[in-house]
């Protein structure tokens, strides 16, 4: 191509000479002419590449079975590749072109270079990208923080490029800017501190599958409470029920306590943990009236006849003096109320009757005693969940006064005291 340009010269230097030109004029005439034609073919080349990158993989990409190469197509590679091949066109011609000039050569070969190499990695980037929303859409790839690992190794290649482009600007051997970059890895450490932090929380999140996209979590110290929508190097996003977004950095997984709900609505079940507070002053025998009084409610009726006559011959097998209630076996109404509650949550159609079930009584308080509910409501769905729980504790609250007990309430203020 140098000896096409040479002879190319010698015969248009006639005409640059009959119109008054000097020889060094008319080779910088000519100079211009040679990059007006390289520039020309460069575009050239871009337009048969775009057609066949752009346009005909665009067609085949509709053809196959893949969505893979749907996902080059969508970010763009094909674009970017086509912009990249009339580069590398001008970057072998430009030492051709500007064989005699050698300033202009370097500057031109070196922006040539550079733009090369921040193409590539921008082709690179695109590449990623694809291959993150192709892995996305598969079930198995779908809530791994694969955003974490593809800025990982962004971040490598970008080290990479800005150490090829500060070489080529300043004609630095890469392995001596290595070492100095190596000597500087201190001050790189503290600019990517997140960064690395990230990185390696990104790593013990994925090992210890400790979260997933799509998981619901709930971390207090950060106000998210809601479903991971991305996990990536230095944040995770939560979108919260309110519909807020929560932002938490990646390395606050693996330093601070988080809760993950993934495991209740993988069971079958949804636990049910609630008390209320018995008035321990309203909690007493109960004498042969109250229970003739208590066999009305059905669900308890047979229990109270077992009961009593168990109680009555145990009384009258021990010669126990039953003319004060305090002597021998008894039943209480909060006993009884207990009795009642379980019977009620065992025919409940919203708890998963194969899980635990339980009224228990926790220790007494300064405000009464507790009686918690401990099951499981067989729809985990927010919603449901919640009407279910609502809907057991209004029928507890109601029936308590049948037993003749009291919920504590703190006594209200009327009016002023003074």
């Amino acid at each position: 191509m140098h000896n096409i340009l040479d002879k190319l010269f010698n015969f248009l230097y006639p005409v640059f000479r009959h119109w008054g030109m000097s020889r060094n004029f008319a080779s910088y005439i000519s100079l211009a002419f040679n990059i007006v034609l390289m520039l020309a073919l460069a575009y050239a080349i871009y337009y048969v590449a775009k057609f066949v990158l752009v346009t005909l993989m665009a067609v085949f990409a509709q053809k196959t079975k893949t969505k893979f190469d749907d996902y080059l197509i969508h970010n763009k590679t094909t674009k970017y590749t086509a912009y990249l091949i009339p580069f590398f066109f001008i970057y072998k011609a430009v030492p051709i072109i500007l064989d005699k000039y050698e300033y202009w050569e370097s500057v031109f070969g070196k922006i040539v270079g550079v733009y090369i190499v921040l193409i590539s990695l921008w082709i690179t980037r695109t590449i990623f990208n694809a291959l993150k929303d192709y892995l996305k859409q598969k079930p198995e790839y779908s809530d791994k923080p694969i955003d974490s690992f593809i800025q990982v190794i962004m971040i490598v290649l970008w080290i990479f490029g800005i150490a090829m482009i500060i070489s080529t600007l300043f004609g630095v051997k890469k392995g001596e800017l290595l070492t100095v970059l190596g000597t500087l890895s201190a001050i790189i450490i503290l600019i990517f501190r997140d960064t690395i932090l990230g990185f390696v929380s990104s790593v013990q999140v994925a090992i210890n599958d400790m979260v997933r996209i799509g998981d619901w979590i709930t971390m207090d110290k950060f106000g998210a409470d809601g479903d991971v929508i991305e996990i990536n190097l230095t944040t995770v996003k939560v979108r919260n029920f309110d519909n807020t977004i929560t932002t938490i950095p990646t390395y606050a997984l693996s330093s601070d306590s988080f809760q993950n709900w993934r495991g209740m609505q993988k069971s079958d079940g949804r636990r049910i943990k609630r008390h209320i507070l018995i008035k321990s002053s309203s909690i007493r025998f109960l004498y042969p009236e109250d229970l003739e009084q208590m066999k009305k409610v059905q669900l308890i009726t047979s229990y109270i006849e077992t009961r009593q006559v168990e109680i009555e011959k145990y009384n009258a097998s021990n010669g126990v003096d039953k003319t004060l209630a305090l002597n021998g076996r008894n039943m209480t109404n909060l006993g009884l109320f207990r009795k009642y509650i379980i019977q009620y949550l065992v025919t409940h159609p919203g708890l998963n009757k194969d899980m635990h079930i339980m009224c228990r009584q926790l220790q007494s308080t300064a405000h009464g005693v507790p009686l918690e509910i401990y099951a499981f409501s067989s729809d985990k769905r927010w919603a449901n969940y919640e009407y279910i729980m609502s809907d057991i504790f209004d029928h507890v609250m109601a029936s308590v006064q049948y037993f003749d007990l009291e919920i504590f309430e703190l006594p209200s203020k009327i009016g002023n005291t003074e």
